[in-house]
């Protein structure tokens, strides 16, 4: 029985595609074979497009017909939710930002990239190609994306001129129009905005020594801690589906927030008052990658898109979509929808002024311990709660 057993599995295993085998065994792919016919995605909002919002915007239909894989989209509305997603299995790549790509590589969840099978690699920004957030040991653990910085989404007809500090979603003030900002603001709903808060504070009260608005010793910590009890008390929502806050600023009378440039993107075409800026304090941001799961079910088809999502026109696409700045500089040239100066609009200049997403741990940098993110986790919840 054993035996017969043993001649099965001997079959079906020569069956499995090259990918499949190099898995068993623990190993990278060492070459694209045919693709298994789908590959499923987990992706931030607007990420993965295929001209059903509008046909302008499509970078999956072009990719289908060519490959025969089938692109299945999972959106996430956070980095937390995209750990657990990757967590649970079944899905073969991520868009993962710096605070959910160092978690998945720690956690095994996500396999080293196989840099040679993808001939796009060389037109990678250079300030990304070993970027912290998912190059570990020297080994690459997914392919850049896109990056940018998050901005203060306002009102224009209530702030004829863009406001200069974070203070409005953060501090209760009479605004511009004359009515108190309380139940008109809103803010991110992550554990990730406590970084926020810090950075608010390292400049309005630099006593404090924040250095990292990641790496947080428990006294920089609890002051953010505070500061966000304060917002709480103005706050109307904390948002995490981009689409939810779109309509805020439509129906709800939400007039400021912390937002990406993919809701003022939309709002902007659906005629709405909204502008947005980057304040005297500056900014979080993200810069994300495309990472493969360590048991990816499709892992040919994973392969052939991570090459396809550095496409110059796909790149450019995105980055008009999004308002984002492509991963690969070559897409800010010629792309019509971008148009010839995209990226200098969405922030190309500005990589070294923003504070990108990272987990944060004890073991940090820049002080002797930091407050870890699970801690961040406990605590941003409680005072979503009201503690």
């Amino acid at each position: 029985m054993l035996a017969i057993f043993g001649v099965v599995l001997l079959v079906l295993v020569g069956f499995w595609s090259p990918g499949a085998r190099a898995q068993m065994q623990g190993q990278m792919l060492q070459s694209v074979g045919a693709g298994e016919g789908a590959v499923s995605i987990i992706a931030w909002a607007g990420y993965i497009e295929r001209g059903e919002t509008d046909k302008n915007y499509d970078w999956v239909t072009g990719f289908e017909k060519a490959t025969g894989c089938r692109v299945q989209v999972k959106t996430a509305a956070t980095s937390d939710e995209m750990v657990a997603l990757m967590n649970e299995g079944g899905f073969d790549l991520v868009t993962a930002s710096g605070d959910a790509s160092n978690r998945l590589i720690r956690g095994e969840r996500v396999q080293e990239v196989n840099l040679s099978l993808i001939p796009s690699w060389k037109t990678v920004d250079s300030r990304l190609q070993n970027a912290p957030w998912h190059t570990v040991g020297g080994k690459h653990f997914g392919v850049p994306y896109q990056w940018g910085s998050n901005v203060l989404m306002y009102n224009t007809k209530v702030f004829k001129t863009p406001p200069k500090s974070w203070s409005v979603v953060f501090v209760q003030q009479r605004l511009p129009d004359g009515k108190s900002n309380k139940g008109r603001v809103e803010a991110y709903d992550g554990p990730i905005y406590v970084a926020d808060a810090a950075l608010y504070l390292k400049y309005h009260k630099p006593e404090l020594g924040i250095k990292d608005p990641y790496e947080l010793t428990r006294k920089q910590f609890d002051a953010s801690l505070n500061l966000l009890r304060q917002q709480r008390k103005i706050v109307n929502r904390y948002w995490h589906d981009a689409f939810i806050q779109i309509d805020d600023f439509i129906n709800e009378g939400v007039v400021a927030s912390s937002s990406w440039p993919f809701q003022v993107n939309l709002l902007k075409s659906k005629k709405q008052p909204v502008a947005s800026t980057i304040p005297v304090e500056g900014a979080t941001g993200w810069a994300d990658t495309t990472m493969l799961h360590s048991d990816a079910p499709h892992p040919n088809c994973a392969y052939r898109w991570m090459e396809h999502s550095l496409n110059p026109k796909l790149q450019g696409d995105l980055a008009a979509w999004f308002g984002s700045v492509p991963a690969a500089p070559s897409a800010c040239k010629g792309n019509a929808l971008l148009g010839p100066k995209g990226c200098d609009t969405n922030g190309m200049g500005n990589f070294g002024k923003i504070a990108f997403w990272k987990t944060p741990v004890a073991n940090c940098a820049t002080q002797k311990e930091c407050v870890p993110y699970h801690e961040w986790v406990t605590n941003y919840i409680a005072v979503i709660g009201g503690r």
